[in-house]
């Protein structure tokens, strides 16, 4: 088959590796079309260093660089010489160990070498400087022009075209569809655009009225003359790639020199439009001069780090482009205005071939088996992520951040606050310490509570669990099961779907039967075609024709708009209301007295509208956290009357504020999943112990997929009597098995929790497996779920 006319922009590492893809799967009518000369075209790709490491705490980025190296080396366009991080502190030392549990559990061999076989591996280390040293035997170099020469002659003796030195100046749309791509040169028809210009992405993308959240920023590359030690090498590379993270510089061979690269420096970004063209660039586009100033800390490390180089010298440099996002994800997928336009944009040498095997699926079965893509997913950013400054300051500080040793919860420090509840102030008062999630600020835990702990036993976590942790979270935990707690809710994202057909439009998307009376919630899940879980909702009925959705992010926007009929419309509402939970045994008694919802009649999983005190009210009765209570939502203007209201009947009562750290104990207490975390678009609903949720006795997306059948793997519940954080490994023996999604310390069951997908003949109660934490096992236990609350009664009372 030909299939559709596909113009990629962009003939990058990424873009020749797509037209590689694309016509492997039978797609031919691909033109490939770049304003600069091919196999160099000028773009990042032009003039990259090839390194590739495949650790990443992102599975999804692991594979993608895994795919990359294997397809490289089948290609002969890959040195693999194997990669080397090295550790010269205990706590770098420590992150290798926490690296090398990232690579175990996304099945990636390495090893974490001591000092002397790091020396023996590297003999230009000087002597007695390190401490340890990660080392991958299957990582290497990539020969990024030698790469984008094959991919595109394999592509083009399949049928592609290639057009070099042709400049994109629009891309012509009818309605809101794409039909050509128009170039200095002429016009090409289109069905299909992908945008793979590199640091080019955001003004290809800006002809479509797209924006996207990338910056080009200078990196510093340098080269040395002669180092005496490797004088005569007569292979390009026979050492492994070196990182030495803690000074922000790595280094490879080439033949008897050594490239240095830099990430030290301040960062120099780089407007879009500013960059020069192929025409006008002194080398090319993506190099900007030297900056000799900038280098001298790097030059300086070096010579220590290997004394060889001393008698050396810095014999050429660039400052070379390369693309940053604000989450350090790439941009993949389709334009959410436009059809057809779809971009393939900050995406490195290390998972260029990933990626474009990633995207050749999405494009060709109209999703992808193979990964899964929703930390990539363009659409996955709210409207705040794509203000020019924040992507600019973003951008900036992932360039800092780059080899920073960076805790899971970790937040950005700037710029914030961006998003703040109605109820920030009354949190601040009481001494909330906040995280970032999604631009809102969202308190952990509140210094009020701490003479609470008086005459409670907490359990202490390790030192790396510690971090941005506090012991007050356990004793909001433990009085939210002994009293009552108030939890903002407020950053989940919620969204009206109404219309004629609403009701209809819900039963197909979700797995749930959604359609049932007014007042109804029903947890259910989003599935995409192959009946992967592309987000779990609740879905609660206000009307004959409106629901509001608890979803998860963007995405679940994205998706619900992407297959609207003409009589349902989708909105999003977050911004303009908010929510608090209200759970513990005591809610009832305190609430009743204030509202005109007989509380007693309203069961749960049930919803009615009415007020608090002044304050109208839409209340649910749900529970994340496994307690008695409602999340109550009502509009951002009348938030905090709502708060005071219950601020002030709670005294009585022992009511407490709770934070997130204590809202994750108590949610893996009784079990309950966390989308993007515990599961996603790899995983089935009977696998992640979600079948309860899945109606197989109507029509939904994603059905036809689905086996209930004894799964092969399942979500497993562990205890432990520490505390893990989550991506860890597991072991059975000596055999990695799994991994850890969700962990914490379980504060009213004495236990560490944590959450691991496991094989189904591992999933037993009584089990003992071991997770890999850092360089220890730490023993866990499967544990029969839920751990709290099994009947469910404290619930339904």
């Amino acid at each position: 088959m030909a299939g559709p006319k596909v113009v990629i922009i962009g003939a990058g590492v990424v873009g020749a590796a797509l037209a590689d893809e694309l016509t492997t799967k039978g797609w031919t009518d691909v033109t490939v079309v770049d304003q600069g000369p091919l196999p160099t075209p000028g773009g990042s790709s032009s003039h990259a260093p090839g390194l590739v490491f495949q650790a990443n705490g992102s599975k999804t980025m692991t594979e993608l660089a895994r795919y990359t190296v294997e397809k490289l080396v089948e290609l002969d366009c890959f040195l693999q010489v194997g990669g080397l991080e090295v550790a010269l502190t205990p706590e770098r030392e420590q992150e290798l160990h926490r690296r090398l549990g990232w690579l175990t559990s996304w099945g990636v061999e390495g090893t974490v070498l001591d000092a002397g076989e790091t020396q023996k591996l590297y003999p230009l280390l000087r002597e007695d400087s390190v401490r340890a040293g990660l080392h991958v035997p299957t990582d290497g170099l990539a020969k990024a022009v030698k790469a984008v020469e094959v991919q595109l002659k394999r592509a083009a003796d399949r049928g592609a075209k290639l057009m070099e030195r042709h400049e994109v100046l629009d891309i012509k749309t009818e309605g809101d569809r794409v039909t050509g791509v128009v170039t200095d040169k002429g016009e090409l028809a289109a069905d299909i655009v992908v945008c793979c210009a590199g640091i080019w992405g955001p003004k290809v993308a800006g002809l479509v009225g797209m924006t996207l959240p990338l910056v080009p920023l200078a990196h510093q590359l340098a080269w040395t003359g002669q180092v005496p030690a490797i004088a005569g090498q007569q292979a390009e590379a026979v050492r492994p790639i070196l990182r030495h993270q803690d000074a922000d510089l790595y280094y490879r061979d080439r033949y008897d020199t050594i490239g240095i690269g830099f990430y030290g420096h301040q960062p120099m970004p780089i407007d879009v439009h500013d960059i020069a063209s192929v025409d006008k660039a002194e080398v090319m586009p993506s190099v900007l001069p030297f900056t000799e100033q900038d280098f001298e800390e790097a030059w300086h490390e070096t010579r220590w780090l290997l004394p060889s180089t001393k008698d050396a010298k810095i014999e050429e440099g660039i400052n070379g482009l390369f693309s940053f996002t604000v989450d350090d994800m790439p941009l993949l997928g389709e334009s959410p205005t436009v059809s057809g336009f779809w971009v393939a944009e900050a995406v490195w040498v290390t998972h260029s071939a990933g990626v474009a095997n990633a995207m050749a699926e999405w494009l060709v079965e109209g999703y992808c088996k193979s990964y899964d893509l929703h930390e990539c997913d363009v659409n996955r950013f709210e409207k705040h992520h794509l203000a020019p400054d924040y992507v600019k300051a973003r951008g900036c500080q992932n360039f800092v951040e780059v080899y920073d040793i960076k805790h899971p919860l970790q937040p950005m420090e700037a710029p914030r606050p961006l998003r703040t509840s109605p109820f920030y102030q009354r949190q601040k008062e009481l001494g909330g310490y906040f995280l970032e999630a999604n631009g809102w600020e969202r308190p952990q835990w509140y210094e009020v509570n701490l003479d609470l702990l008086q005459d409670r036993q907490v359990h202490q976590p390790n030192a790396w669990a510690a971090q941005y942790w506090s012991p007050i979270a356990a004793v909001e935990a433990q009085i939210t099961r002994e009293r009552i707690a108030l939890y903002d809710m407020t950053a989940l994202k919620r969204l009206i779907v109404e219309g004629r057909g609403a009701a209809d439009f819900l039963q197909r998307m979700t797995t749930g039967d959604v359609n049932k009376s007014v007042g109804s919630v029903t947890y259910c899940l989003l599935l995409d075609i192959d009946g992967g879980i592309r987000s779990d909702v609740t879905v609660a009925r206000l009307g004959r024709n409106e629901f509001q959705v608890g979803a998860n992010g963007n995405l679940d926007l994205d998706w619900f708009t992407r297959h609207l009929p003409e009589d349902v419309s989708v909105r999003d509402i977050t911004a303009s209301t908010c929510c608090l939970g209200l759970w513990g045994p005591k809610a009832r008694e305190l609430m009743q007295p204030l509202t005109d919802i007989d509380l007693t009649a309203l069961k749960y999983f049930r919803g009615k509208q009415g007020y608090v005190g002044n304050v109208p009210v839409t209340a649910l009765r749900l529970s994340y956290v496994g307690e008695l209570g409602w999340e109550l939502y009502t509009t951002a203007d009348m938030g905090l009357k709502l708060w005071d209201t219950l601020w002030a009947a709670g005294e009585e009562y022992g009511l407490i504020a709770g934070g997130r750290a204590a809202f994750n104990s108590l949610r893996l207490e009784k079990g309950y999943r966390s989308f993007g975390t515990d599961m996603t678009y790899e995983h089935d609903p009977f696998e992640a112990g979600l079948g309860f949720a899945v109606k197989m006795s109507k029509d939904f997306i994603g059905k036809d997929a689905l086996n209930p059948d004894e799964p092969k793997r399942k979500l497993t519940c562990l205890t432990l009597d520490d505390t893990v954080m989550g991506k860890e490994p597991v072991f059975d023996g000596s055999q990695c098995v799994g991994y850890v999604t969700s962990a914490s310390y379980g504060h009213t069951i004495n236990k560490g929790i944590a959450y691991a997908w496991l094989p189904t003949e591992l999933t037993t109660p009584g089990q003992t497996v071991h997770i890999g934490y850092f360089d220890r096992r730490i023993e866990a236990t499967v544990a029969q779920e839920p751990l709290f609350d099994p009947t469910m009664t404290r619930l339904r009372g």
